[in-house]
């Protein structure tokens, strides 16, 4: 008796954003003061290399967080955004057949990634990132027929929460010092 494969419409899943607009607003909290401090100190690097080079940050950080998954009836693709260009990020596509198992490797920091192989041993970073990461597995799981019930994301929403708090207290100190300069004679 074969058992049959549940349809699978086109989903589409994006870096979750606790994740995307912490990391954003860290790299605003680190970087805010950088202008006014520039200017204040009479450093020696022009003012418009200082503010080019936290455009160029900011547009890094942006690219790197447009990461795109799309699961459909053929396969699991991830992308990035149109603007991005294709020398940047990892673009990878394959199709459910393919995969043939999920494989797990420990991080220098104590966590797990996970891998998703294939027929030829090649392995796919699996996207843990992701705003529906439950969502995926349970799509991953029923296309494959491979256990997903040991997969746990990278880091949980607790550990963004407290960054997040962190953040909002360094902005807090950066509006401080942007306040100062503007009144400093």
């Amino acid at each position: 008796m074969q058992t049959e494969v549940p349809v699978v419409t086109k989903d589409f899943f994006r870096i979750s954003p606790l994740i995307r607009y912490t990391l954003l607003g860290l790299m605003a909290s680190l970087v805010l003061p950088l202008p006014f401090l520039s200017v204040r100190q009479e450093a020696p690097v022009p003012l418009g290399f200082t503010l080019g080079g936290i455009t160029v940050a900011f547009v890094l950080l942006s690219a790197a967080l447009s990461q795109r998954v799309l699961t459909d009836a053929e396969g699991v693709k991830v992308s990035y955004a149109n603007w991005v260009p294709g020398f940047f990020g990892k673009r990878w596509q394959v199709s459910w057949q393919e995969i043939t198992e999920i494989q797990s490797s420990r991080t220098s920091q104590g966590g797990r990634v996970h891998y998703l192989v294939n027929q030829r041993g090649d392995r796919y970073l699996l996207p843990m990132r992701i705003a529906g990461f439950a969502r995926f597995l349970r799509t991953f799981e029923a296309q494959t027929g491979i256990d997903t019930s040991t997969v746990k994301p990278l880091a949980q929403p607790w550990m963004y929460l407290t960054l997040l708090v962190c953040v909002v207290l360094l902005l807090a100190v950066d509006l401080l010092i942007v306040i100062a300069f503007l009144q400093a004679p």
